[in-house]
């Protein structure tokens, strides 16, 4: 017979291990806006611990927030459970381990009572809104960090009395509320995988903000912090099959579990404009200068994820790890890391590049977590202009190799076409699918068509050291197929 998760049952669960501390005593210090996975097998995991271990951090449990239509779901999910839900770590050895995380505490959903959401965000208890919008979350052009307020939500949160419906206009009527309130302004902290994630923040915020009303704009300037954050743990979108597991393992029903890797790393600037959790008693690298880590991080491990994706689904492969079992995919991670990806990193201190790169590939192998090459693909528009691109113009700047990074963009263009090298259709799952569809079927006439968009590559079509391997590499997909290119691109890395 299954447990229902929620504070009523808490006492008699005890098959996995429950919140250690008195839930009705917790106070909401955070708000966090993008309640997905990540955040719960990460942020609030590591507030979770530091609650059981710190009787004296009773002040910063979370209380989420849903911007978008599909937040309804969490919503509904979370009320049901009084917040609480299962995080099930899986290791490559077959072993797991499932725990009950407490530490959100309520969540809102802002399109059912905006008010309420700007309210919370204005209460002085508030000291931190965080954030997991994901990378296109934050409204700017890729090739030029430019805020875009020409998007539609934009125009009409900056219209004069309009109710916010955008993060950044519920975000700045609390900074506005507090302002005039004489309350001291909280922080934002963003939990992005965007690089300088802290200041893209600060730069799309205020420059809202300023649209808005220029003197709030200054005051935010004078006195909102916002910090800069490299994190990491792989956390697949939550498999079909997962309530039932766990349940069978531990009688425990939870309405959406989160699955991630036992690995977890958050690298934190210690820039706030209040007060902060005590983290790093709990495992969080606490730093002046986050800049080496985000860039190991997004230049190995998350432009790594790119160039296994595109090509593994083009080979036949549907999840992570047998993709990155491949002999010829390995050899591309590894070659990528070494040659492209490392030579662009700042001194991370602390760490051993190699063994880091090892790990990656490592945990990249686990069976276990059973990620998919779609979560990977998905969103490309966001991530290849972040993660990938700055790689490549700073190789090209020094004039060194961009032959693998070329013949990811190619890969990606050929999965874009959205068909594989079988005729089965491959569903393209991108904000800007629509345009990234039809300029791939248009490059095989038009063979510029893909990295012509100056919105996500910039000048890079203009620049024939790159041109050139894309192009090799996009002929080769076409004519001999997925494998046998990336076997030729192996073989001889700088193709002719």
């Amino acid at each position: 017979m299954s447990i229902e998760l929620s504070d009523a049952t808490l006492p008699i669960i005890d098959s996995v291990c429950t919140p250690g501390y008195d839930r009705t005593e917790l106070v909401t210090g955070i708000v966090h806006v993008g309640v997905g996975g990540f955040h719960r097998a990460h942020q609030a995991m590591y507030l979770d611990r530091l609650l059981a271990t710190d009787p004296t951090a009773r002040d910063w449990a979370i209380c989420g927030v849903g911007v978008r239509p599909g937040d309804a779901a969490m919503r509904d999910a979370l009320h049901a459970q009084d917040g609480l839900y299962t995080l099930t770590l899986k290791s490559p050895d077959g072993n797991t381990d499932t725990g009950v995380i407490g530490s959100i505490v309520d969540y809102l959903y802002a399109p059912d009572d905006p008010e309420r959401v700007i309210e919370t965000m204005a209460s002085p208890q508030t000291q931190i809104v965080s954030l997991t919008v994901t990378e296109g979350g934050y409204n700017f052009a890729p090739s030029t960090g430019e805020f875009d307020a020409s998007d539609p939500e934009v125009v009409a949160d900056l219209r004069p009395g309009a109710t916010p419906v955008t993060v950044f206009g519920l975000v700045t009527e609390a900074l506005r509320r507090r302002r005039d309130r004489g309350v001291e302004s909280f922080t934002v902290m963003s939990c992005d995988n965007i690089q300088g994630n802290g200041e893209v923040a600060h730069r799309t915020f205020e420059t809202f903000a300023r649209l808005k009303d220029p003197d709030l704009a200054d005051w935010i300037a004078a006195h909102t912090r916002f910090p800069s954050s490299m994190v990491d743990r792989i956390t697949p979108a939550t498999p079909s099959g997962l309530r039932a597991e766990v349940v069978d393992r531990t009688g425990v029903d939870d309405r959406w579990p989160v699955v991630a890797e036992p690995f977890t790393q958050w690298v934190l600037e210690d820039a706030f404009s209040m007060g902060r959790p005590a983290l790093e008693t709990v495992g969080v690298q606490v730093v002046d200068d986050v800049a080496p880590y985000e860039l190991m991080k997004l230049r190995l491990l998350n432009a790594g994820h790119q160039a296994l994706c595109y090509f593994g689904h083009l080979m036949g492969y549907r999840y992570v790890h047998d993709a990155a079992s491949d002999p010829l995919i390995r050899e591309l991670l590894q070659r990528y890391m070494a040659e492209e990806g490392r030579p662009t990193l700042l001194a991370v201190p602390g760490v051993d590049l190699d063994d880091y790169c090892a790990t990656l590939i490592d945990r990249f192998s686990n069976p276990a977590i059973a990620d998919t090459i779609a979560r990977l693909c998905q969103d490309s528009s966001d991530r290849i202009p972040k993660w990938l691109v700055p790689v490549v113009r700073e190789q090209l700047a020094a004039g060194r190799a961009v032959q693998l990074s070329a013949a990811v963009v190619a890969a990606w263009t050929r999965y874009a076409e959205g068909v594989d090298e079988h005729g089965a259709p491959i569903t393209v799952v991108d904000p800007l699918a629509d345009m990234l569809v039809p300029l791939a079927r248009r490059s095989r006439h038009d063979p510029l068509a893909f990295i012509g968009n100056r919105d996500l590559f910039g000048d890079l079509v203009d620049d024939n050291h790159f041109v050139r391997p894309y192009l090799w590499a996009l002929d080769r997909l076409r004519a001999r197929g997925a494998r046998q290119t990336l076997g030729e691109l192996l073989d001889h890395p700088d193709p002719r």
